[in-house]
């Protein structure tokens, strides 16, 4: 919902979703709830970071709507050089993030390390092959796109597979989100920042490829995937996302509303034509 969001609606949004969403999603996972002890495997976050948000996303830009021109005038990064280094400082803080998952400097953290490196270099690949061979030309924005693709997917497999199944892993990653981002044109929602597209299908796919490339092998504490002689593994991951993506969607599809009904969700048309930093924080981000 970038651009159109009043910033009262924005905060309200934020403390609910969080509350309502995100803490009972780690307590399924994490916190002994019915996920975790139904044997779902997410290392750092798959099912309630990144399916949770692009179940969200979904809903918010069904129920916010589309910003004012969209699909009439372009909507293109206004600074590509600080999307790179974003991307970048992404990339190295989510070693922290999945890596950090051990909760130990060991082994297992050094696998987490490795595979999440791996993953993200080939799903960056991946884009710029399948972006080359669609569009015609390889883009910087679309090897951040691919990048972050590749960090979603390999986020709740990174402590249970290895090397070698990460690189496919994350290849297929770039594939799949590519496609993903492309069905907001196909199927007219307005998602600005492709978080359903890379996000949430990043972090199915991710869900669902722990389920066929996990290894006790690699992480005792886990299970074998299908690839491993466990079926039953990818049945349980399969369980998880259908759970997550309708939890999210549903309990942020009823915070929107009720948001809507107590203070407005969107903006009038002259603000969002102004602009959010100026109608919303009398400020600009640039001075020419």
């Amino acid at each position: 919902f970038a651009e159109r969001l009043k910033f009262s609606a924005f905060l309200i949004f934020t403390v609910l979703w969080s509350t309502l969403v995100y803490s009972p999603l780690c307590h399924w996972v994490w916190g002994g709830g019915w996920m975790g002890a139904m044997g779902a495997l997410d290392f750092a976050g798959g099912a309630v970071v990144h399916m949770s948000s692009g179940s969200a996303a979904l809903a918010a830009a069904l129920v916010v709507g589309k910003r004012q021109g969209f699909g009439q005038r372009a909507f293109i990064p206004h600074n590509l050089p600080m999307t790179i280094t974003g991307a970048a400082i992404l990339w190295f803080g989510w070693f922290g993030f999945n890596a950090g998952s051990a909760l130990a400097a060991d082994g297992l953290a050094a696998n987490a390390f490795v595979t999440t490196h791996i993953a993200t270099a080939m799903a960056a690949l991946g884009w710029l092959l399948v972006e080359k061979m669609h569009r015609g030309n390889p883009t910087t924005l679309g090897a951040a796109s691919g990048a972050v693709a590749g960090l979603v997917a390999i986020t709740p497999a990174a402590g249970f597979v290895s090397p070698m199944s990460s690189l496919l892993l994350g290849l297929l990653a770039g594939f799949i989100c590519y496609g993903g981002v492309l069905l907001k044109e196909r199927l007219g929602y307005d998602d600005s920042l492709d978080v359903v597209g890379i996000h949430g299908l990043g972090g199915i796919w991710g869900a669902l490829a722990t389920g066929l490339f996990a290894s006790t092998a690699v992480n005792s504490g886990g299970a074998d995937g299908l690839f491993f002689g466990n079926p039953l593994q990818f049945g349980i991951q399969l369980v998880s996302v259908i759970a997550t993506c309708a939890f999210s969607f549903g309990m942020t599809f009823g915070i929107l509303k009720v948001v809507d009904r107590v203070v407005g969700l969107r903006l009038e048309p002259e603000e969002e034509e102004q602009g959010l930093d100026l109608s919303q924080h009398s400020e600009t981000g640039y001075q020419f």
